[in-house]
Formats: structure tokens, C-alpha cells, sequence
């Protein structure tokens, strides 16, 4: 065991590459475009260290470009997540009292073999499967992810160095042991570094993982998984295992040796996950640690002292950059009668100039949804849009399937403000926009908290520090993450920790000391220098 007491360099977030015309980085990244679409990969389970084939494959093709082949996967199915509970299991010995700077050291080293030879790998995977610009894979998967890596060694530090006081004839100190089981990390399709960072935060803090990456995302996990383990990762700590959760998922969350989840998705799922650990808590050995960031109605709110440039910028950003599928992507604006008319015509304007189409176009600012199901769901909304009265649509409105999941940028004005597209988590590129009277500011933040049952972004845009204030008071409850004049987007490790309330999750703030608090177990131990000889207190020598 190291005796040393060992202090991290302070992090600083990872540069985020420009990938100008010419540059280094843009060729080599072109090149792993290139390679990736040329070879398709075959990608089994990783249990225990070894490679599991099921037999039971899924093809991976591109939303963008339906004809083109990614590779397959094999589909875990219960005896696989039975293999990966034994498997992380046998490992949690070993791995939750090896040395806390050992643990750290595999996700130090992760970050900079992601920073330097696996970067372009991540980002082409990333682009192709989950149909990300190169800017939205360059934030997400190079510098988010490494961030984490980075910054989550030395959160931990500061946790450990947390200590009692201690009297002059006791020694008191705090351990912070591994939680009695496995962690269940769930992960979703939009941020390959939510998917990289979910299973690794537990196990920093000395924890063994079952992970099940989302179905539309297996290719970046592969790729992750691929790096932990050069980086040093012992087999068996992270076991990752793709399917289906309707048939993964119960088994697992009833073992009795499950210690907790570690979930980003829908606010449905993470429901009854909740719903599925409490229907029987006794069943385990431990009171499951349940962690999760789920959904969001995200707002902005413009006063009439707000620079209208900066607020149609915000919204265009906000709304579609990824498509807007992003847990705090824009999803309904309210705006004053005073502004709107210049804001209608730019958002108008600069809208029309978006280009949407295949990843490997760099020109283009959006690309494809995610898949059928996604693309079915938010066209839904727009035709629900077309055929309402209530309802005007001002830009887009358009989709098409023939060779992608396309859905042009749309924004739709509502007459009332608590429609169906006010009040919804639609997850797609619409944005939903209420114009209210400029008197009715005050009334319009109370609508806006009271509409949606999420809490999880929100901004404020205004220049007058008067209406920044009645709306930070106004506003404190729905929104985890709350941004002043800029999009309530784009959250950075070690500057704003994720993460929302109500129905947006438990907020227990990704990229902080606070998630990563939760798969610690504290053991609060005094030593006594002096013990008493005998029971008896000096009041009982009574005269």
C-alpha cells in the first residue's frame, strides 16, 4: 500500500479542436470516417474480460444513411446478465481494496489515451452511430468524456481528504468503502460520454459495474470499453453487456446483490426502475443507491430588455444543435409581444440556412434522428402542430425516411400556453414558442414553472438586472441547471454540474463531488488512545 499522500494536479478542461479547413486533426478524422465505414465490426459482450458472442445479432447502420453498414452486435440476453452480475462479483474483492490512487490512475490514463490516439476513433464512432456533426462529437466524446476521467480523480481526492475532527485522546477518521454489490449503469443513445462516464464514476469509487450501453449506441461503448482496458482496467470491473432492458433489465434489478443504479434516459424507465427496486426493498443486502437524470421540458424566457440577437442565437443552438435531442435541449421559449416581431423574422432568417444531411458533410449543422421509433414520435408532433388551429407553424415542419431519419428545423407558435408541445418532452428538433404580453412577465414565470413537470434547464435572457432577479426567484424549482443570457445547453465538467429535480432525476449533479459521493459507503471509526479502566463516571462519588 502507497504511504504517500498523493495530490492530483488541478484539471483543466480538455481544448476542444477546431477542425478548421486543412487542419491535422480534420484529415485524421476524415481518414477514420473512411476506415469505419470500410469495415465493419463485429461486437460481442465483455464479461469477465472475455469476448461473449450470443449468436443473437443486431445490424448497426447510420441514421443518416440507412444503406450503409456499421457492423453488428450481439445481443445479451438473461444469461449473459447473470454471467456479468458473477463476473463483477468475483472481481469486487480485489478491485473495492485495491489502493484508491491505483483506481485512479486507470481513468488518468484512460483520459489521455482518449486525448491523443483513440480521439478520432471515438469521434468518427460517434459521428456515424448516433449522427453527430463533427463539433457535437468533438464536445461529447473527446472533451466531455476525458474530462470526466480527469476530473473525477481528483473529486475523489477531495472526498477522502473529508475527516473528522479528532480530540486529543481519540483519533476519529472516515473510510469511504465500495458499496456491498454490483452497480447497474444504464446509459443512453445522445452522449457517448454520459455512456463512458456512468459505469466509471462507481467504479473509481471502488465498485464492479454491469453496464448496458443503449441499443442505438453500442459502437462508441465498444470503443470505450477498448480504452479502459489498455488504460489497465482489471477484467471483470466493467462488464458490458448490450440488449434489450425489457429482458436484461428485471433479473438484474431484482438480484439481491445489486447495490445501485447508475441511470441517464426517459423519465418512464427510470420510474419503474425506482418502482421495481421499492416494490421489495428487503430483498437486498443493502438499500440500493438509485441515481438518475431522466427528461426535460427545457425553457428559455425573454424579457423585454432582452438583446435579440443573442436570444435567437440561444434558441437556434439551444433547440437544434444534435437535433435536439438533448436531455436540456430548448424546447419551448416564451417571448414578449415587444420583441417577437424582430425575433419571428431573424429565427425565420437564420433557420433557413441550416443544411441538414449526412455526418460526414461537415457543412452540415444537423444531421439525422436517432432511429424510427424517435423519427415516428416527433413527426407525430409536428402533424399534431399542422392540424391545430391553436397552432402556427413558422419554420420547417418537414421530415422525410428515404434515406435517413431527416427532420428539418421547426418552430411552431402556440396560441395558449400550456398546448401539447408546451407542456411535452418531445426530444427532436421543435421548438415550441408562446408570446406573451410584455405586463405579463411575472405571470408568465409562474406559467412556466407550473406547466411542465420537469426541472431540468432553463434560461433567462434580459438586461435589466431587475427582471434577471424576479426570474432567478421565480424560477429556482425548475430548473437544476439555470443559465443567464446563454442557451441552457452544453453544461462542462468542473464549471456546471448536471442535473435536474421532479421529473428530471435526482439531481445528484454529474461531473461533481456529489455523484460520485453516492457509490461510497462512509465507515466512521474511533480510536481511543486512553480507554477508561473501569465503568465508573466522577458524579458517582457522591458526598
Amino acid at each position: 500500500m502507497l504511504n504517500g499522500i498523493f495530490r492530483f494536479r488541478e484539471p483543466i478542461n480538455e481544448p476542444v479542436l477546431s477542425y478548421a479547413p486543412e487542419s491535422k486533426e480534420k484529415a485524421e478524422l476524415k481518414s477514420r470516417l473512411k476506415e469505419m465505414l470500410s469495415n465493419p465490426v463485429e461486437i460481442p459482450c465483455i464479461i469477465g474480460g472475455k469476448e461473449i458472442r450470443t449468436g443473437d445479432t443486431v445490424e448497426m447502420r447510420p441514421p443518416h444513411n440507412l444503406s450503409q453498414k456499421l457492423g453488428i452486435y450481439h445481443r445479451a440476453g438473461e444469461k449473459e446478465a447473470q454471467m456479468a452480475i458473477e463476473a463483477a462479483g468475483n472481481a469486487w474483492l480485489e478491485w473495492s481494496e485495491m489502493d484508491w490512487i491505483s483506481r485512479a490512475a486507470v481513468l488518468l490514463r484512460a483520459g489521455e489515451l482518449l486525448s491523443g490516439k483513440y480521439r478520432q476513433v471515438l469521434n468518427a464512432a460517434t459521428m456515424l452511430c448516433m449522427s453527430k456533426n463533427v463539433f457535437q462529437a468533438e464536445i461529447d466524446s473527446a472533451c466531455e468524456l476525458i474530462d470526466f476521467w480527469r476530473f473525477n480523480p481528483y473529486y475523489m481526492r477531495r472526498i477522502y481528504e473529508d475527516q473528522p475532527q479528532c480530540a486529543r485522546d481519540v483519533m476519529n477518521y472516515m473510510e469511504y468503502r465500495a458499496l456491498e454489490g454490483f452497480v447497474f449503469a444504464i446509459t443512453p443513445f445522445n452522449f457517448t460520454s454520459i455512456a463512458g462516464n456512468l459505469p466509471t464514476s462507481p467504479a473509481l469509487m471502488g465498485n464492479t459495474v454491469v453496464w448496458k450501453p443503449a441499443s442505438s449506441a453500442v459502437l462508441p461503448a465498444y470503443y470505450i470499453m477498448k480504452i479502459l482496458k489498455e488504460a489497465g482496467l482489471p477484467d471483470g470491473v466493467i462488464n458490458m453487456i448490450p440488449g434489450a432492458g425489457s429482458v436484461v433489465g428485471p433479473s438484474i434489478l431484482k438480484n439481491p446483490g445489486l447495490g445501485g443504479a447508475h441511470f441517464t434516459g426517459s423519465t418512464a424507465v427510470f420510474a419503474n426502475i425506482w418502482k421495481t427496486i421499492g416494490g421489495d426493498v428487503l430483498r437486498y443486502k443493502s438499500y440500493p443507491r438509485i441515481v438518475g437524470e431522466t427528461g426535460g421540458k427545457n425553457f428559455v424566457i425573454a424579457h423585454a430588455s432582452a438583446d435579440s440577437d443573442a436570444l435567437v442565437a440561444a434558441l437556434i443552438r439551444g433547440a437544434f444543435e444534435y437535433q435536439g435531442q438533448k436531455c436540456s435541449a430548448v424546447s419551448r421559449a416564451y417571448i414578449p409581444e415587444s420583441l417577437w416581431k424582430n425575433v419571428r423574422e431573424n429565427l425565420q432568417e437564420e433557420t433557413a440556412t441550416i443544411r441538414v444531411g449526412d455526418v460526414c458533410d461537415f457543412s452540415n449543422f444537423m444531421n439525422a434522428i436517432i432511429d424510427k421509433k424517435a423519427y415516428q414520435s416527433i413527426s407525430k408532433y409536428i402533424d399534431y402542430a399542422k392540424d391545430n388551429p391553436e397552432m402556427e407553424i413558422v419554420c420547417g415542419g418537414r421530415y422525410d425516411d428515404k434515406e435517413g431519419y431527416f427532420i428539418q428545423p421547426t418552430i411552431v407558435v402556440s396560441k395558449t400556453p400550456d398546448s401539447k408541445l408546451m407542456r411535452e418532452e418531445i426530444f427532436g428538433p421543435v421548438l415550441c414558442v408562446y408570446v406573451y404580453a410584455d405586463k405579463d412577465f411575472d405571470k408568465t414565470l409562474e406559467t412556466c414553472d407550473a406547466t411542465s413537470p420537469y426541472g431540468l434547464t432553463g434560461a433567462i435572457f434580459a438586461r435589466d438586472r431587475g427582471a434577471i432577479q424576479i426570474a432567478m426567484k421565480g424560477l429556482r424549482h425548475c430548473a437544476g441547471n439555470f443559465y443567464i443570457n446563454d442557451k441552457p445547453t452544453g453544461a462542462v465538467v468542473g464549471q456546471q454540474p448536471f442535473g435536474g429535480a421532479r421529473a428530471s432525476g435526482t439531481n445528484d449533479k454529474a461531473g461533481s463531488a456529489l455523484n460520485l459521493i453516492r457509490w461510497a459507503s462512509p465507515r466512521a471509526i474511533k480510536e481511543n488512545l486512553v480507554p477508561p479502566a473501569n465503568y465508573r463516571y466522577p458524579f458517582l462519588k457522591e458526598k
